[in-house]
């Protein structure tokens, strides 16, 4: 069942619990909800109590709202800290921002876990297909814009930068014809509800580009996790970010990819995930 939470403009955060013991938030990443770390947060659940938001914008959770940075999602994790009384985060991708921003600035987390955040460090990708993505969201190319945004972050294997973007465009929409519907409540959210949600993570890597040095202010322990398979610039940022913030550690999962902590539909590995921050949050 989802409970909520309200952060400190009034918007309402959904998340869901399980397990027991010290409480985990994991914020989700691009193209994800709450039940995307489903499958991690059962592997958990045993040695922890884990709390699994929907970031705005998504599931029952409310809206970005005018004026929206990554301190409103900053904000968002704030009072599901209070609420939850937790002190541990797991921030994946573009959840990996908000976490690296919540803990230099929230006293209240004592230990964060950043998967593969994307970090843009002296123009290790380029943001310059986002205005392509945003004119075709406006006119309704649903499909085209999420192809755009899938091959701009260099999301999935290699060999999608080689297909043409016609026929990445056909996978993509019967892709979505087969997934139905869904509010979040029962399963992830389908990409043609999430679609709209990429405009505000793409929003907050600009953000945050070239923004590295400010984490070395970061005076808790940090565990930083990527796959050995992921893209360059995703290894730049864990790379840069390894030797900035004073307690780091880091490991890396050979032969995964940025899907690592997901569910095993989608490539994941949670087991193993899980191992990794059971050692480092106990």
């Amino acid at each position: 069942m989802n409970s909520l939470v309200t952060s400190k403009d009034g918007t309402a955060i959904s998340y869901l619990k399980l397990g027991q013991g010290p409480g985990v938030v994991i914020l989700h990443g691009t193209m994800e909800s709450a039940r995307s770390h489903f499958e991690l947060a059962e592997a958990l659940s045993p040695n922890f109590t884990v709390y699994l938001p929907d970031r705005r914008g998504r599931g029952l959770s409310g809206t970005y709202g005018p004026g929206f940075t990554i301190q409103k999602e900053v904000e968002d994790v704030d009072a599901l800290l209070a609420e939850t009384r937790s002190h541990f985060v797991l921030g994946v991708s573009s959840g990996g921002l908000v976490a690296l921003q919540a803990a230099l600035d929230l006293k209240t987390i004592h230990k964060a876990v950043i998967f593969e955040p994307p970090l843009v460090i002296n123009d290790s990708i380029s943001t310059d297909w986002v205005e392509r993505y945003d004119n075709e969201m406006a006119n309704g190319k649903v499909a085209s814009a999420l192809v755009t945004g899938m091959l701009g972050a260099q999301m999935g294997p290699p060999t999608l930068q080689r297909m043409p973007k016609w026929l990445l465009v056909l996978f993509t929409k019967l892709w979505m014809a087969r997934e139905g519907s869904s509010d979040g409540t029962d399963g992830p959210l389908p990409m043609k509800v999430l679609a709209p949600t990429m405009h505000y993570d793409f929003q907050l890597a600009i953000e945050m580009k070239d923004k590295l040095d400010i984490f070395k202010n970061i005076d808790i322990d940090v565990l930083l996790l990527g796959g050995s398979k992921s893209a360059p610039y995703l290894k730049t940022a864990v790379d840069a970010l390894e030797n900035v913030i004073p307690n780091a550690s880091r490991v890396e999962f050979e032969g995964l990819n940025h899907g690592a902590t997901g569910n095993r539909n989608r490539a994941g590995q949670p087991q193993r995930v899980a191992a990794e921050l059971v050692s480092f949050l106990t």
